[in-house]
């Protein structure tokens, strides 16, 4: 998809709130609930020019359509702010069509249908506080991280009643806290856990700044011991505030830990590559630069970066078939991305996106520019998408190899199947038990889920006909 127009300004102000906008100039016609009346509804999907694409909308929007009594609003609003009533229009449309759809809301006692299997929910754990992230040991034991900062071990379907002791001092302040957890792919022969959790500036500083830090240690009974720091930025790109940490780890089929870093609530971030924020990054398994890397050996730039221009991305993993890396990425007030993660490449964050601020102001009017990639799909209005995952195990056959990724504020774990680098498919497997902060896929088979009020993991087990 091209550009959708360039950003100019026709002398209005362009941080004006999206649907007072609509109310003033697109109400009378429309219906002040988007339902008709002098035009027709924006709710329904059906569409006078074409199939009612963003660009053909926001082209009608900007050059009216005198045939049909559509004015032109261009000499009376900017691009930003034509950009930002499209995607109002679209927030609402989405909740039309949820509000008259039946989906899946399982409770242990009951058998949920989708499109492919019959499952049951079955709570593993309960009584965390926050829980982020799940993996595995060897042995079964299931390690689970806690946002105030424990680690918690899960033996035999019990929770054990004490947290690992010794991890990280983390600051546990709005998203910030222990993140992930993620058991290095040799267990077996050298022990080594890995954490990414947000870091305080030590108490010699006296700003409140914190960033993303990975460590990794081993497990001794319920003892963290070994500590090493396997990659922390340097003090002075240290940044204020409680979002967008990131945070997510994988390794990859070249033995490498990929991990992701939020650009901090500085959007800016992002596309400097002198600073590690809003990048995912490729380090070894004890935190040296792999030489290929991009921007290894350069002065001007991270070495560690593997690719720029990203939010806050909270998903990672590599296709068990292609080897290829996805991500997710949570956007503002619409702009959710799923990205194939290519060496070197620019995201575009901030300087394209397809979502606005949250208060209903625009944030720009590109959507594409050459050098920038485009997301897979991008999901406007926002689902809050976090974690998610390849399933890989064979107790739900016809699931095995799609994507699940998981909404938060949409309380949504979704499925997805993809043929290349397109979306073919795309179901809602359940909502509103929880918002849904990971999915896992596990080594017993099963698809495990983190929810976040009420605190617990589940499993989805399948029920066949």
């Amino acid at each position: 998809m091209g550009l959708l127009a360039s950003p100019t300004s026709v002398g209005q102000p362009q941080r004006r709130e999206v649907s007072r906008l609509y109310e003033q100039l697109c109400a009378n016609c429309h219906g002040i609930d988007l339902r008709g009346g002098q035009a027709r509804s924006l709710l329904d999907e059906e569409w006078v020019h074409g199939s009612g694409d963003d660009a053909t909308l926001f082209q009608v929007i900007r050059e009216g359509d005198e045939l049909n009594g559509m004015p032109p609003w261009k000499n009376l609003l900017s691009d930003e702010e034509i950009r930002a009533l499209v995607i109002y229009i679209r927030e609402k449309a989405t909740e039309a069509r949820h509000a008259a759809t039946r989906y899946p809301q399982p409770r242990p006692d009951q058998t949920a249908e989708t499109r492919l299997h019959r499952f049951r929910l079955r709570t593993v754990v309960e009584g965390l506080a926050t829980p982020w992230s799940v993996d595995w040991l060897p042995d079964g034991r299931m390690l689970v991280t806690e946002l105030p900062g424990r680690l918690r071990v899960v033996q035999d379907g019990k929770l054990l009643p004490a947290a690992v002791a010794g991890t990280p001092t983390v600051r546990y302040r709005g998203q910030g806290g222990l993140m992930e957890v993620l058991v290095h792919p040799g267990y077996a022969t050298n022990g080594w856990i890995y954490l990414a959790y947000s870091e305080p500036a030590s108490s010699a500083q006296s700003r409140d700044v914190s960033m993303t830090t990975l460590v990794r240690g081993r497990l001794r009974a319920l003892q963290w011991t070994e500590e090493e720091v396997i990659w922390r930025a340097p003090l002075w790109s240290f940044r204020p505030g409680n979002i967008h940490f990131g945070c997510r780890m994988v390794f990859g089929p070249d033995g490498c830990l990929y991990f992701s870093h939020g650009e901090r609530g500085h959007a800016q971030d992002a596309q400097d590559l002198t600073r590690p924020n809003g990048k995912i990054h490729r380090i070894l398994e004890d935190g040296r630069v792999p030489p290929d890397n991009p921007y290894a050996g350069r002065s001007d730039a991270v070495a560690t970066i593997w690719s720029h221009g990203h939010r806050n991305p909270q998903g990672l993993a590599f296709h068990p078939e292609t080897g290829e890396l996805w991500e997710t990425e949570h956007g503002p007030r619409g702009g959710d991305e799923l990205n194939v993660i290519i060496k070197g490449r620019n995201y575009g964050w901030p300087v394209i996106t397809y979502g606005m601020n949250y208060d209903g102001t625009p944030i720009t009017a590109w959507t594409a520019r050459e050098g920038m990639e485009q997301p897979v799909v991008h999901w406007t209005p926002s689902i809050a998408v976090c974690g998610m995952d390849f399933y890989r195990g064979n107790r739900f056959p016809r699931w095995r190899h799609h994507l699940f990724v998981t909404g938060l504020a949409s309380q949504e774990l979704r499925r997805l199947q993809l043929n290349g680098h397109r979306v073919i498919e795309e179901e809602i497997v359940f909502k509103g038990i929880g918002r849904v902060r990971d999915v896992a896929s596990g080594p017993d088979g099963f698809l495990y889920v983190v929810l976040n009020g009420p605190d617990r993991v589940v499993r989805l087990e399948p029920v066949e006909s």
